[in-house]
């Protein structure tokens, strides 16, 4: 049986932000308080943003800027200090896959009591958070998809752990993705973050928890992506138009089927040696596709997306891609040792993704995996 939910109001195109205080005043907020959190002080300057945080606006709109990536459990129990008393109806967040996921987590831990960063851990363990706000997601970076999906990943490195704070009372409502807003990232991490879109397209679609309509999305969200990413090497506004619309149709894809292996072992890889996020989930992305494909119904139509005819072939791509763009292909020029592999491959077994590729997985094939992109 195939089911597929996602309620986000998506908006999609050059200078969509302008719709900002319009998607507000949709929303009809009673007190009309609006938290503004962005990654840098510039996106705060945007005209629609400024304008919004003028004292004329018809909103109480503070501005916040958060700059981490990978957010921590202490950044957000920071963030969340910072802005509690405020008590905001409603979080735009402005940034990346770390702003957007602080910004929906905000939203489920606002009028809770929290006394301290253990707090929230046991908060999202406990997995019955449910939002006392609303939030728009802005992205800015073409990646993750964050703005289209219910869930955040909130890092623990103390805890040697990646958290993800969940709840189907948390999609946004609405994203706004300006494909202007990303025209000046760094060539290494727009190539990174795309990569990270075509692998939720992917693992989206082979998942165990796949459907109909997440795969139809996928297949279109991978040929987007993998067929326009090379003029991100240019910085050719028609490639991060492609980016823009690729990864929000990757982000519709695995909202409803979450990702699998090559997620699940890339986050060991982030937490310990920062390999970003992209890089280490796109290594990840042939030998998984190696190992996974025999267990794939309609493989050929994935592998004609991609434009390759096989894993070798995606292997070279990526790695093409990656070099081209200033970035390491291999784990043992990202600084990770031989001896690493074995503790990786452990840590590499996330529930709720692991245990959602077609193919079982246990440490020792993780290991091969890993093993296979060493050098």
């Amino acid at each position: 049986m195939n089911r597929y939910y996602n309620p986000v109001r998506t908006v999609e195109g050059d200078g969509c932000l302008s719709r900002l205080p319009a998607v507000l005043a949709e929303m009809a907020l009673p007190e009309k308080r609006v938290l503004v959190l962005a990654w840098s002080r510039q996106a705060l300057e945007h005209p629609a943003v400024a304008a919004l945080l003028e004292k004329d606006s018809g909103f109480q709109a503070k501005g916040v800027v958060f700059t981490a990536s990978n957010p921590t459990v202490e950044q957000l129990f920071q963030v969340w200090q910072e802005t509690q008393d405020f008590a905001p109806e409603a979080v735009v967040a402005i940034g990346g896959g770390s702003v957007l996921d602080v910004g929906k987590s905000l939203c489920c831990l606002y009028g809770r009591d929290l006394k301290s960063v253990q707090d929230v851990r046991e908060a999202v363990a406990g997995g019955k958070l449910r939002p006392a706000a609303r939030w728009i997601g802005v992205p800015t970076t073409a990646g993750t998809g964050s703005e289209v999906t219910c869930w955040a990943t909130i890092w623990d490195p103390e805890q040697d752990c990646k958290r993800s704070l969940e709840s189907h009372e948390n999609y946004a409502y609405a994203a706004l993705v300006d494909p202007a807003l990303a025209k000046g990232m760094p060539v290494r991490l727009a190539v990174s973050s795309a990569l990270d879109a075509a692998a939720h397209a992917v693992e989206s679609y082979w998942a165990n928890h796949t459907n109909a309509v997440s795969r139809g999305l996928a297949l279109e969200a991978v040929s987007t992506i993998m067929g326009g990413i090379d003029g991100l090497l240019e910085n050719a506004p028609a490639a991060h138009e492609a980016m823009a619309r690729g990864s929000l149709l990757a982000g519709l894809a695995f909202s409803n089927t979450k990702t699998t292996a090559c997620h699940s072992i890339s986050y060991p890889l982030t937490m310990h040696y920062g390999i970003p996020h992209g890089a280490a989930v796109a290594m990840l992305l042939a030998p998984v596709l190696k190992l996974n494909a025999p267990a794939v119904p309609g493989v050929d139509r994935l592998l004609e997306a991609l434009g390759v005819r096989n894993a070798a072939d995606l292997k070279a791509r990526v790695d093409g891609l990656l070099k081209r763009s200033g970035q390491p292909s291999a784990l043992k020029d990202w600084g990770v040792q031989p001896d690493d592999l074995p503790r990786l491959a452990a840590l590499g077994m996330t529930r709720g993704r692991a245990d959602n590729n077609p193919v079982a997985l246990d440490a020792e094939t993780i290991r091969e995996l890993l093993q296979s992109i060493y050098a």
